[in-house]
């Protein structure tokens, strides 16, 4: 990271998103727990105000693990 300053601002705001909704990161931790593996797929929704929808999938890959693992780290 070319600035590390970065990083504590983004734990800051992790912080207050934990915060303001603490369902989430109990989620993470649930999915953490059980392990997503190689060849899962994971699916994000988002519903505007408006109920206008978008959506979209990933198949979880061998870096996308690696990747995931790195960002577990930052977290703790």
């Amino acid at each position: 990271m070319k600035n590390p300053a970065a990083l504590f601002k983004i734990k800051g705001l992790w912080d207050q998103f934990v915060q303001s909704h603490p369902k989430f990161p109990q989620f993470l931790h649930a999915v953490a727990s059980s392990g997503v593996g190689e060849d899962s797929i994971i699916e994000v929704q988002i519903t505007q105000p408006d109920g206008q929808q978008m959506k979209t999938n990933i198949k979880v890959n061998q870096s996308d693990l690696e990747l995931f693992e790195q960002l577990k780290t930052l977290m703790e």
